[in-house]
């Protein structure tokens, strides 16, 4: 695979075009399909969990006070919704060994 970069929605479909024979547009297709049912879930409150490589997790923060850092002025904070990621043991080792 690649030592150094960035991987994209098109090196995906170009490994599923590979890996599967089925076209670019294809493969680019259920790359997007993919993702967008990840987005769906998440927008809804669902988190997405993809054995074997982790979890994607929403979490509701309350509204709180923060500080500017340059100025000490006290700010409010709004309320939102953060998501996080939280890469499963297997994934973890993978990258350990390089």
């Amino acid at each position: 695979m690649r030592s150094v970069g960035t991987l994209t929605r098109a090196d995906l479909a170009e490994t599923i075009n590979r890996k599967m024979g089925l076209s670019r547009a294809e493969s680019l297709d259920m790359v997007e399909s993919i993702l967008a049912k990840m987005c769906e879930a998440m927008s809804s409150g669902e988190n997405v969990k993809i054995s074997g490589f982790g979890s994607f997790i929403l979490r509701d923060k309350k509204e709180r006070i923060g500080r500017n850092p340059k100025t000490g002025v006290e700010v409010p904070i709004t309320p939102r919704r953060v998501m996080t990621f939280r890469a499963s043991q297997l994934l973890k080792d993978r990258i350990a060994k390089g």
